[in-house]
């Protein structure tokens, strides 16, 4: 998993209230356990029209937010069912980090576990921050993990709480498998002695 220090770049101002893991990406795209490829159905039924054409209006198609990295989104984002598809896509779309007033749970952990970093502030900040968002070519924000700041194009700056070992991890690039593997030598000592002491496991 790739490490998140921090991170620099557009955001897109997408203040809907209960985006959901179908609305993030919809159930005919879960048969594949691939990580990479979803990108092009993030969004999907908003992002499209009913012919396959781009709809103009929707955040994501607009020139100036094409190329986000960061979303600023309505409160109880992710939530829904817990398909793991939904950070999937996300990443592989190039959005690394979501900033919202809440999250559900499971996505929350979720993103975790696939190096997308949510960030949670208040209703009076993210109103800020939409406002920056809203800037267009212009709604450039900083996010710095281990400060836990986010800064805006005009210099402001938002302090945000998160789970010290959650930040560890993102800091570190480390999922779950990655923090098993740094217990490899234990892992392996321990299955060495148990062979010697039980040869017929």
């Amino acid at each position: 998993m790739d490490k998140f220090t921090k991170l620099t770049a557009v955001a897109a101002p997408m203040p809907i209230v209960n985006i959901d893991t179908d609305m993030i990406i919809p159930k005919q795209y879960l048969k594949t356990i691939k990580r990479t490829g979803l990108g092009v159905a993030l969004f999907s039924e908003m992002r499209y029209n009913e012919d396959g054409t781009e709809n103009p209006d929707f955040v994501l198609n607009k020139p100036a937010y094409r190329n986000a990295e960061i979303l600023v989104a309505g409160d109880n984002f992710g939530c829904g069912s817990s398909r793991e598809h939904a950070p999937w896509a996300l990443k592989d779309f190039g959005i690394s980090c979501i900033i919202s007033t809440s999250f559900a749970d499971i996505f929350y952990n979720n993103s975790f576990q696939n190096g997308l970093l949510p960030i949670v502030v208040s209703p009076e900040n993210l109103e800020k921050l939409l406002d920056d968002a809203s800037r267009g070519a212009n709604a450039t924000i900083s996010v710095d993990l281990e400060a836990q700041e986010i800064r805006g194009p005009d210099g402001g700056v938002i302090h945000f709480e998160i789970d010290p070992f959650k930040k560890h991890c993102m800091l570190n690039g480390l999922d779950g498998i990655g923090l098993t593997m740094q217990k490899q030598d234990e892992i392996a000592s321990f299955e060495g002695k148990l062979q010697n002491d039980r040869p017929w496991i």
